[in-house]
């Protein structure tokens, strides 16, 4: 039985999704693998120096900003994480190579940023041999190096023409990227949910028959919301806060012109999507790709405080008709009547977008080993042709 490490950390929370995700898409197909869930801070700090340090784990301390909405400055920000990932890439390898020595995978699986070079160089020394396989879990690699690293004996799993584009730029060749039609999303996406959408409303004292906005900015929520709900005053909304209880209780205690269902963190977001007919928020990979899936409409943001991973997830809304991006959310009002005039249009284009990469990607890692095992037959066989001769 092969043994695969998906490999993510817990800032924003999607890396770990996607990792979740697909370990149990492998598990629904009853692939003969043994997967890991492989944390790397965990690997790399193993003692929490950082958060015993700090008082706080990196990652928390960036959902913390996220929640907050402070992200203006992280392109910046992100350039310094970069150079201090480069100054520590000999600890860093080190330690990885160590862990991967002991652990023995038969291949890696990347669903993290910034840390492919020193990863795909650990297993390289750790495990010569073993294919190292990066999965974008953004639409594009934006900024250059965060997800693509140029002339690393690799494979590349990329969600969008973009990203192919990107990867081909890179020197990659062809038999080394492997396209696929989006990001991954949680199984339970796609299974038949069968409900009567009116009675449900009318469960969360909803009107049944009024147009319905899903409000979500990932799992730690957003003060953007407050402006969003002042905006949209008059307009029916499921307002999903994550894990920030202050919002949702703030939310709840503002007064409004239509019915509200405010909701914390759920396991549910599909079901509350059902009940929805468009989606507010912002341009994550992960939201984008599930209201789509639910065939949403979505409403976005570009602006000086988008994250730079997430500006071309924008673009791609709009080379796709898949629904409004703003410049700000002061002008979410103007957008939600836009929306609802031209439903039927919106509703059209995203129908046209088929997304099946949680399923296509095991059966790109099963090609990635099996072509593994034929080059080590292969040097196996030539081993044992020359020492006969």
């Amino acid at each position: 039985m092969k043994s695969i490490d998906l490999v993510y950390f817990n800032a924003g929370g999607g890396h770990r999704s996607a990792a979740l995700a697909l370990d149990a898409v492998i598990r629904e197909l009853s692939l003969p693998w043994s997967v890991r869930l492989v944390n790397l801070f965990e690997v790399l700090d193993p003692r929490d120096v950082f958060g015993k340090t700090t008082g706080m784990k990196p990652e928390n301390y960036y959902n913390a900003r996220l929640a907050r909405g402070w992200t203006l400055g992280l392109g910046q920000e992100l350039k310094v994480l970069q150079a201090l990932i480069r100054l520590s890439h000999k600890s860093l390898t080190a330690q990885l190579q160590r862990y991967w020595q002991k652990s023995k995978p038969d291949m890696v699986v990347s669903l993290v940023p910034n840390f492919n070079r020193a990863m795909y160089q650990a297993l390289t020394a750790a495990r010569p041999g073993a294919p190292y396989v990066t999965i974008l879990t953004d639409f594009a690699d934006s900024p250059p190096h965060f997800w693509i690293e140029p002339r690393q004996a690799q494979h590349l799993i990329c969600g969008t023409a973009k990203a192919v584009a990107q990867a081909q730029a890179a020197g990659y060749d062809d038999a080394n990227i492997h396209a696929t039609s989006g990001m991954i999303i949680r199984p339970d996406f796609y299974r038949d949910l069968t409900m009567d959408r009116r009675a449900e409303r009318v469960k969360l004292q909803l009107d049944p028959d009024r147009p319905t906005g899903i409000v979500m900015f990932g799992g730690h929520g957003s003060k953007a919301m407050r402006r969003i709900v002042k905006r949209l005053d008059d307009t029916q909304l499921i307002l999903v806060c994550g894990h920030n209880s202050a919002l949702a209780d703030e939310l709840r205690a503002m007064i409004a012109g239509a019915p509200r269902a405010v909701v914390g963190f759920s396991t549910q977001v599909r079901y509350f999507m059902q009940l929805s007919d468009f989606f507010i928020g912002k341009p994550g990979p992960g939201s984008i790709s599930e209201a789509i899936q639910q065939r949403l409409p979505v409403i976005v943001v570009r602006n000086a405080w988008t994250m730079p991973q997430e500006r071309y997830n924008a673009d791609w809304v709009e080379e796709h008709n898949a629904g409004l991006v703003l410049d700000s959310f002061a002008a979410v009002r103007g957008a939600v009547s836009v929306l609802n005039a031209r439903m039927h249009e919106y509703r059209a284009a995203v129908a046209r977008i088929h997304n099946r990469a949680i399923y296509e990607i095991p059966e790109i890692l099963e090609g990635i080993l099996q072509a593994d095992r034929a080059q080590q037959c292969e040097r196996r066989s030539f081993r044992t042709s020359a020492s006969i001769h």
